[in-house]
């Protein structure tokens, strides 16, 4: 069986109305996936009702924490000293949340504890992902 980290946390939606609000969210770690990290929010806090969860790379999240980053979909940056922002782009918009950095530190300490930087390569099933992507073919 695989250690998990499924940790709560506390964010701070960013919008312009009706206005910021706090929500719960969840940041999880699975060593099965190494190189990833998913951050959800449940159904209360979507405008559709129903959760929603982002994959991102662990070290975006790392970084983020210290200077802007990322492409694309998601990207990451400090604000001030004791916050981070997560901008999140879909086909249906864009929404930005704040973590306390200190949470997000704490997360991928924990997470690091597990599946040290660069030894995530290890712990890839590299012939069971072989396998699935075949037969999906």
């Amino acid at each position: 069986m695989s250690i998990v980290i499924d940790q709560a946390i506390r964010a701070q939606l960013i919008a312009s109305a009706p206005g910021s609000r706090a929500i719960p969210a969840r940041l999880r770690y699975e060593p099965a996936d190494p190189f990833a990290v998913r951050v959800s929010f449940p159904p209360a806090a979507s405008l559709d009702g129903y959760e929603v969860e982002w994959t991102f790379g662990r070290e975006l999240l790392e970084a983020g924490t210290l200077r802007p980053s990322g492409r694309g979909d998601v990207h990451v940056w400090p604000c001030g000293p004791e916050r981070t922002v997560l901008e999140f782009r879909a086909v249906e918009g864009m929404a930005m949340v704040q973590l306390h950095t200190a949470d997000v530190r704490e997360f991928l300490g924990r997470s690091y504890a597990l599946v040290a930087a660069g030894d995530e390569g290890g712990h890839l099933d590299v012939d069971a992902e072989l396998t699935a992507l075949l037969r999906d073919a």
